[in-house]
């Protein structure tokens, strides 16, 4: 079961002094881990929860795997909920989450990174008021580039830092690939 306390000492290693939105971020993400006793509850809408994403490199060329997430409608980085029965780490939870959107497979010999901090909205819907998505990423590495999408996604692509502004990406991620090509 992931810990809460592990994950605070995690986020707490950030150091990225030069993204003042990732100082932002991980300051908000700290608060939740301290003041929330259920941080990771998909369910738990008012501060938000934790969140887990992963930034999946290609497994030889300079390029990030991209899914078009279908209720959001936008191109972003797979990731998505942490699962208290399944995922022990905050890295599982994102290796799984890409594994489950986009059938990459995920080199276990490349131990995950911390690569950013992001606080974002999530728009409500149904029973699902407005909340926050307090997202660590994490990079990866790709296999093969032979991905599929699932019914989350309504596609997939590799994409090179030259194409970020074809997927009109958001300046976190941005920033996250960067750091994962550094």
């Amino acid at each position: 079961m992931l810990e809460p306390l592990t994950v605070q000492t995690l986020v707490k290693s950030w150091r990225e002094e030069s993204d003042g939105e990732a100082r932002k971020s991980r300051e908000l993400i700290l608060h939740l881990l301290r003041e929330t006793p259920y941080p990771f509850a998909r369910n738990q809408f008012a501060p938000g929860h934790v969140t887990a994403t992963a930034c999946v490199m290609h497994p030889t060329e300079a390029a990030v795997l991209l899914v078009h997430h279908r209720r959001l409608d936008r191109w972003l980085l797979p990731g998505g909920h942490v699962e208290s029965d399944i995922d022990v780490t905050l890295a599982g939870s994102a290796g799984r989450e890409a594994v489950e959107e986009t059938g990459v497979i995920l080199d276990a010999g490349c131990t995950p990174v911390m690569v950013g901090l992001d606080v974002h909205g999530i728009p409500g819907r149904k029973k699902e008021p407005y909340h926050l998505h307090h997202d660590v990423i994490f990079r990866f590495r790709a296999t093969t580039s032979l991905v599929a999408g699932s019914d989350e996604v309504r596609e997939t692509a590799w994409c090179s830092v030259a194409r970020f502004g074809d997927y009109d990406l958001p300046d976190p991620i941005r920033r996250a690939v960067m750091r994962s090509l550094g």
